[in-house]
């Protein structure tokens, strides 16, 4: 192996240090991505990922969200389930995550 590699890789990767790609999004918006770095999108369902609620928002359902393995509907008070047609548990604010609990009155 050349041994110059090793530090040609580090000042490489150090010149790359503190850029930062510019968004599209308009200014005090989120951009809204089809999936996130580190949560998987829900199996067989088509969704997106909101950035400002921090879950994917399930297409074709009204209100119905998925992060984690978890799938969280809204109908006038929280429930989670591990499949989208349930069973459907009860939860508060405690059981959702923040950005999603944000979103709706309470």
């Amino acid at each position: 192996m050349n041994r110059w590699l090793p530090l040609a890789l580090v000042l490489g990767l150090s010149s790359l240090v503190g850029c930062a790609v510019p968004s599209s999004a308009p200014s005090g918006q989120l951009p809204v991505s089809k999936s996130h770095p580190r949560y998987a999108p829900p199996p067989g369902a088509q969704s997106h990922w909101d950035a400002g609620l921090g879950v994917y928002v399930v297409a074709g359902a009204r209100d119905l969200y998925y992060r984690e393995r978890t799938y969280y509907r809204w109908s006038n008070g929280w429930s989670w389930a591990t499949h989208p047609q349930g069973p459907w548990q009860p939860t508060d604010s405690s059981g959702v995550p923040p950005g999603l609990y944000r979103h709706y009155p309470h």
